[in-house]
Order: C-alpha cells, then structure tokens, then sequence
C-alpha cells in the first residue's frame, strides 16, 4: 500500500510513499528500513513513480520468499540455487515476464542485500557478481573516464535482447480508436499518441492547460497549441517540467468534452473533493494508477493484438521524428522529439531512429498530417 499525506517526518510529506505490510499486518522487515534508507534518508530516487515501483517490486521478493516458506538471510548451500536464482526463473517460467523486468528487480533486491550486509544483517552475499565490459556512447568526459565501459553484473541475471520500444501503426491505431466505445477513453488515447504523454501524465492532465481556440484570436491558422507542463500541476516523471505541443482541434475536442461530459461525470462525485483533472471516471473520480493499464489490457482482446499505454508514447516519437526528418523542419528533429517527450539526455531519444530506419516501405509512405486525419477525416477528403 502507499501511504497518504498523513506520513510526515520532520515537517516532510511523504504521500506515495511505499508501506510493505505483511499477512500478520505488520510491517514486513529488514525491507521496509531498507526502503526508507534507499528511497527518503538517502534521496536516491524522488519520484513518486519510482517509490511506488520499488514497493512493489521488493514486495514481490518477499512475498516469493515467503510464499516458499524461504528465509530471507538463509544462505544457499555450496553448489546450490540461492534465493535470487530460484525468484529468477520463478519470474520467468511461471509469471513470464521479460528478462529486463527480472534483471531490474533482481537489481533491486540486490542493493536490499548490500544495504543488510553494510547494517551488520548479514556476513556475506547470498550472490555472486562478475565484471563485465559494455559499449555506450561517450559522454562529456569520456576521456578521462578510464572505467566507463565497465560495469559490475549479477550472476543470477539474464541476458536482455536488444529490442526496440514497441509502437503501433497507423492501422492498429485506427482499430483502437474503433474499438473504444468510451469516449473519455478515446480522448485519453488521443492525447497521449499525438502528444507522447506518458499514462500518469494523460490521467493528471489539468483543466487549466485547456482553452477555447475558437475565442483565442491569437491561435488562429495555427496547427498546435504550446503547453508548458508544470509539476505543481499534475504528475510528472522526476518532476521534470517540459513543454509539448497539442494539436488545435485536439483542443478543440478536449474543450467540448469539457462542457458536454465532464461536467455530467463531476455531479455523481460524492465524495468532496475537488477535481483538477480534466479526465474523470463515471463517478467522476480521478484515474487510479493501474485503470488505464486494464482498459487497454481489455482493448486488446478486442482488437485482437498486444496494446499497451506506453505503445502511445513510442508511437508519437517514432512517426514525429520521422515526419520532422522528410520536411523542412527547421530545427533538429531528434532535439524538438527529445523536448518533447521530456528525456533529460538526446542519447535515450536516439533509440527512435533505429526504429525509423527500420520501418516497413508502405509504413513510411504515409502523409505527413495521417494522424490528424486519423481523428478528423472529414477535413482530408
């Protein structure tokens, strides 16, 4: 569970903060200190986003262990499987989840085991790691970093396969849209594929970035709308403001939503609170953190192949980029994809070129408006 605004130390809220109870209803140890120690003493990690993460993911450990009645400090015996490589291929072979989740997890864990052993919890390592030898792009002072292609790997982890991020085409998008009677839902999906929001970002999305372009002398002929994300106004990954660009008739469209259904969905709230989202539930709640994640877990079986949020995102990076590379776009595409999408440096926007590159021919050969006319067909006949 993550705990509410209720947890203050020293003056600090802690709302978000992960609470790992166990089946007795207390709190389950040494992982909880470590928690605290990892996440709020040492400011290791800020966001929300990760907090919540790291919750789950130890607590996935711990649940594994004692699901299997296993000790969390038991050792393995020499020449035996210990308790990361039994929860690895439990991970895998059971839950089916992909090599770079475990080794994430099993990372995690990892660091939990260092920070018992720094605390006197431990004599030594339930694992083994070995050295490895990586190939990255130099950074600014690669010249003086003598171990910068060196990297320490656990022996319990898996091989990753290089894949890319997974996007949709343009005729996947279209069946999404089709298939979702929900119009909220579709104006959600909207956003997020012609803005690259990430899913917490569509579901925390203010009332106050909207407007009325029809009443805005200054956005008249214009094709998009400057939006300038604030963290003091909704979720944010590490709290990072940026700006994106959203499309005048999807504003258009957000507006009208506004007065013609959210206003019906705010009236059945009963419980008192103000909303500042512009997206509300039937009940007219905000989103909860996994609800977008099951409609389009549900959106898949209709549509009949794999769909997720985070599809959306990497679909507007992949077709603006490659969009920007075909016209006279002034700037650096890969610059304006990078400031858009919010990534702190322009190696991690990079990985959408390969993807680009390796479109299919009749992918690439579209118009360079097809999203808008995915939304708005009537304006392109």
């Amino acid at each position: 569970m993550l705990a509410d605004s209720g947890l203050v130390v020293q003056g600090r809220v802690y709302e978000g903060f992960p609470l790992l109870i166990g089946n007795d209803g207390h709190a389950v140890e040494p992982a909880q200190a470590f928690l605290w120690d990892e996440l709020a003493a040492n400011g290791r990690a800020q966001s929300r986003l990760t907090w919540a993460k790291c919750g789950r993911d130890l607590y996935d450990y711990f649940a594994f262990l004692e699901a299997n009645r296993l000790g969390w400090a038991d050792m393995p015996a020499l020449g035996m499987p210990g308790h990361l490589d039994r929860y690895r291929d439990w991970s895998k072979a059971e839950v089916g989840l992909q090599a770079r989740t475990i080794n994430a997890r099993l990372r995690l864990v990892a660091r939990f085991y260092e920070w018992a052993q720094r605390e006197g919890l431990l004599d030594r390592l339930p694992f083994r790691t070995r050295v490895v030898r990586v190939r990255h792009e130099p950074g600014f002072l690669g010249h003086v970093q003598r171990d910068a292609g060196v990297r320490v790997a656990l022996r319990p982890g898996l091989a990753e396969p290089a894949a890319a991020p997974e996007f949709l085409t343009m005729d996947q998008v279209l069946a999404c849209i089709k298939h979702l009677p929900n119009e909220t839902h579709r104006l959600m999906l909207e956003l997020m594929v012609r803005c690259g929001l990430r899913q917490v970002e569509c579901r925390t999305f203010p009332m106050k970035y909207l407007c009325n372009p029809a009443k805005r002398a200054d956005l008249r002929n214009r094709k998009t709308i400057r939006v300038r994300l604030d963290p003091g106004d909704m979720t944010l990954k590490y709290g990072r403001a940026r700006s994106i660009d959203v499309p005048t008739d999807l504003m258009t469209d957000l507006w009208w939503y506004v007065i013609r259904y959210r206003r019906r969905r705010l009236d059945r709230n009963s419980n008192g609170v103000t909303e500042t989202s512009v997206f509300l539930t039937e009940r007219g709640r905000r989103y909860v953190d996994t609800a977008l994640t099951d409609v389009f877990a549900a959106l898949e079986k209709r549509v009949g192949f794999y769909v997720r949020p985070h599809m959306l995102r990497h679909t507007y990076a992949t077709y603006t980029l490659w969009r920007l590379r075909r016209t006279d776009f002034a700037g650096d595409p890969l610059i304006y994809v990078r400031d858009r999408l919010g990534h702190s440096s322009v190696a991690t926007t990079s990985i959408y070129l390969h993807m680009v590159n390796q479109l299919d021919a009749e992918l690439v050969l579209q118009h360079e408006d097809e999203i808008d006319a995915l939304f708005h067909p009537q304006e392109h006949m």
